[in-house]
């Protein structure tokens, strides 16, 4: 069933030219077009369904540095400081607040790769605190457990999945921007080698710059263009519980289950990591790539079915511009949840925070993380198309550095100071052999 999300009007009228267009309604979508709008830009923000329906309202809501690979936790920092600065610009709520994020263990090897991490981020000016097993059952005390220690990263937080993407996108709206839901892209026009515009299902646009913030379907929008992006998917489920838990924690992961409070008092639970692997054809084009990834998380992955296959979002296919696509076919990727995964989830968490035996299941979801062999985003411009920028594969971690994420593509765009060092997420670096070091946090 689909997640929940809030819902925007949009612009009703295809603009004829933009100074850029971005493909993608999700949180790096938005925050990209929103950059661009707020320097000026003329920018034309294209979803192929609703704003933020797929991943971007599907996941935790975690904005964290905790744990960060160390390519992406400079963005991870920069984007807490713009999650904050958003609603100080526009007045929107995205639900983003600074509630720290707790994470308990009894697991010394997890512990110690914790420390591992508490030492490297201390070297970058990030806070975060580790716990004694007296601090740990004192911040966990709603589990009624003890714990051999855990972690607190007071400045980190949460944002509300539901609301975020959509009233970025009102923003932009707000800034002259226009938005437009239900327009799918179905590739791009070139001139002498590089962008001059972008066909969608409602007509065309000229363009000189297309931001693909596709999410799981970059891949195969890559693929109709010649561009080799290394990208597989794999399906997560989770649910949400009424209302009615006291005293729990705000955002707590343990090895059994995590939690995030929700807007409406509810929460969110899901197991870190548990996911379906389901084939598709993408999947088995780039297998050798994800090879060390899979097997590194083969605890946690299980073999799916067809979900991924009959979704469309990982075909081969070359489609036709003048026809209908598979974006078109399916606006908004909602695949089956894992009953097993839902009913085990609840079963834990009950069984953790006994709190939430006053709670029952409100909603329960499913949808696909899309990766890149390395774990680390690809932003940036294609090699061998000039104005076409890349803002895909963000293995999971998207939602909260999406501001982060935004800013770099604006960066990028309009020549500015980059906000990070570009050069970790170059997509050009997941087509040499050798694909860099999967992330150890």
């Amino acid at each position: 069933m689909p997640a929940p999300l809030y819902r925007i009007e949009t612009s009703p009228q295809l603009p004829k030219e933009a100074d850029v267009v971005v493909i993608g309604g999700g949180i790096a979508g938005v925050f990209s077009a929103y950059y661009l709008a707020q320097r000026g830009m003329k920018v034309a923000l294209l979803e192929k369904g609703l704003i933020g329906a797929e991943q971007s309202s599907r996941n935790w809501g975690w904005c964290r540095q905790q744990n960060r690979d160390a390519r992406e936790l400079p963005m991870s920092t920069h984007s807490l400081a713009l999650w904050e600065r958003f609603a100080e610009e526009t007045g929107e709520d995205t639900g983003f607040r600074r509630c720290g994020l707790l994470y308990l263990s009894n697991n010394e090897a997890e512990l110690e790769g914790w420390a591992r991490w508490r030492d490297f981020a201390r070297t970058v000016g990030v806070t975060t605190h580790m716990l004694s097993a007296g601090e740990a059952r004192e911040k966990g005390r709603a589990t009624n457990r003890d714990w051999k220690g855990g972690v607190f990263s007071p400045t980190d937080g949460i944002a509300d999945p539901s609301r975020a993407a959509p009233v970025v996108a009102r923003a932009i709206l707000k800034m002259g921007g226009t938005v437009h839901q239900m327009c799918a892209a179905r590739g791009l026009e070139l001139q002498g080698g590089r962008v001059s515009g972008v066909v969608t299902e409602n007509g065309a646009i000229a363009t000189k710059v297309v931001v693909l913030a596709g999410g799981a379907w970059a891949s195969s929008f890559c693929h109709q263009q010649g561009i080799r992006f290394p990208q597989a998917s794999v399906r997560s489920s989770i649910l949400s519980v009424t209302p009615g838990a006291k005293g729990l924690p705000d955002a707590l992961h343990t090895a059994d289950v995590s939690i995030t409070s929700r807007g409406d008092g509810g929460y969110t639970l899901a197991i870190s990591g548990r996911a379906r692997v389901d084939p598709s054809p993408q999947q088995l084009r780039f297998s050798r790539e994800f090879v060390p990834m899979f097997l590194k998380r083969r605890k946690s992955l299980a073999l799916g079915g067809l979900e991924g296959w009959k979704a469309g979002h990982e075909t081969l296919r070359k489609w036709r511009m003048d026809a209908v696509t598979p974006m078109e076919k399916n606006r908004i990727l909602d695949p089956k949840i894992d009953r097993t995964q839902i009913d085990e989830t609840y079963r834990r968490a009950l069984s953790l925070l006994p709190e939430l035996q006053k709670t029952k299941i409100a909603s329960a979801w499913a949808g696909f993380i899309d990766s890149t062999p390395d774990g680390v985003p690809a932003i940036g411009e294609v090699e061998g198309i000039p104005g076409f920028i890349l803002a895909a594969g963000f293995s999971g971690h998207g939602f909260g550095i999406g501001p982060g994420a935004g800013h770099l593509v604006a960066d990028i765009v309009t020549g500015a100071t980059p906000i990070v060092d570009p050069a970790p997420y170059r997509p050009d670096r997941l087509n040499t052999s050798v694909w860099g070091k999967v992330a150890e946090f």
